[in-house]
């Protein structure tokens, strides 16, 4: 097994009170860092949400095809709605294991904001993949996941703000020339945030001990961080990336087909009921990874209570480096250990500058031309 990395951890309160230390921002997200830091004691709503939310991930990833069809927008590159099969790794494959949903967090800004609104230079035309509005199921077909998903953004969104504000301090006494409070504008303004609900699909068991993708058996045994074909090993492209912990769900013993909607009892909003949790992984293998800056690759356990925050490219850049961006990987639970039809969902909140806010401050890039490179790289043509 790869050797499992403590992230750092500070609490809501010192973060809202201006009492996280450079220190740790510098052994969170510096140059010798995970590029990650964990943060405990959020609003006590936060669990009920994530669990609710997670749940969803199943439901929704276990709909007819003909439905998610009609949620998918090649246009925008399926950068809004549903996606499966849309995205290439690192060896050209295209990846099926995972199937994603995609929404725009301009209602962050605005309630009535579906997406950003397009400027001079980005327009729906030349960059829907940032310019086309949320494609949302119905409330019949998944009563209750877009307002579910809406109040977990915004929880997310607000403690980034706060981790923004925290790397702000940081950045101003450390960067010559650094604008006063920007990351936390940045990411408190910005209409082009994103929201990724992931649901790994349950590997299928083939009745025999499956092959072990490539690289597979050298990271188990903490070697091998290069050989990494197998798995979509990335950098996020945005500021700061909340993440919640992973659900684990066996669909054969909790079926997400919603047949006759089973409603969450004493709720002020209809909600489909919340899948019962696994207590663990059954496969420890699966999880979150990281390519350290030594470049061992080491596993990070988020707690079920918390929200970490992961490090993106145009972070780095904001920061001229100071901070660095995280390279990472996910890998499913597999069948031959699982003993079950066990999914894996989990949420990521990428907070990313508007279009126009510039993401590199001495060649004047701005994010809008900076993310259009990135999102031509990553999905099928």
């Amino acid at each position: 097994m790869a050797p499992l990395a403590q992230a750092v951890t500070v609490s809501l309160q010192d973060l809202k009170n201006g009492m996280v230390s450079f220190d740790a921002l510098e052994q969170a997200f510096g140059p010798d860092s995970l590029g990650i830091l964990l943060v405990k004691d959020v609003p006590a709503e936060f669990v009920s949400l994530r669990h609710h939310l997670l749940s969803y991930s199943s439901y929704l990833g276990n709909l007819p095809k003909p439905t998610l069809d009609q949620l998918e927008n090649e246009k925008a590159k399926y950068l809004t709605g549903w996606s499966l099969g849309k995205e290439t790794l690192k060896n050209g494959q295209v990846d099926t294991l995972k199937g994603s949903f995609y929404a725009n967090c301009a209602f962050y800004v605005d309630p009535l904001l579906s997406c950003a609104a397009p400027t001079e230079q980005f327009n729906t035309e030349n960059f829907p993949e940032y310019l086309s509005p949320n494609i949302w199921p119905g409330e019949a077909t998944l009563p209750g996941f877009k307002p579910t998903l809406e109040q977990l953004c915004r929880l997310i969104i607000d403690v980034g703000v706060l981790v923004a504000r925290a790397c702000d301090r940081y950045a101003e006494t450390q960067i010559p020339g650094y604008p006063a409070a920007y990351l936390e504008k940045v990411v408190s303004t910005s209409t082009t945030t994103k929201a990724r609900l992931l649901h790994y699909f349950p590997e299928e068991p083939t009745g025999a001990d499956p092959e072990p993708p490539v690289g597979a058996s050298e990271l188990a045994n903490g070697k091998g961080e290069d050989e990494d074909d197998w798995c979509a090993t990335h950098l996020d492209h945005g500021c700061l990336t909340g993440l919640t912990s992973a659900m684990f769900v066996d669909e054969a013993a909790s079926s997400p087909i919603v047949t006759a909607p089973r409603f969450e009892a004493d709720s002020a909003q209809p909600l489909l009921a919340p899948l019962p949790e696994l207590a663990s992984s059954p496969d420890p293998a699966a999880g979150l990874y990281i390519k350290s800056r030594t470049g061992q690759t080491v596993q990070v356990k988020i707690p079920r209570d918390c929200i970490a925050f992961q490090t993106g490219e145009a972070l780095e850049r904001i920061t001229g480096g100071k901070f660095k961006a995280v390279p990472h990987f996910v890998r499913g639970a597999r069948a031959a250990l699982s003993g079950g039809r066990i999914a894996r969902n989990t949420l990521a909140v990428f907070t990313q500058p508007n279009l126009g806010d510039e993401v590199d401050m001495e060649h004047h890039i701005t994010f809008g031309e900076f993310a259009r490179g990135i999102v031509a790289k990553n999905t099928v043509a």
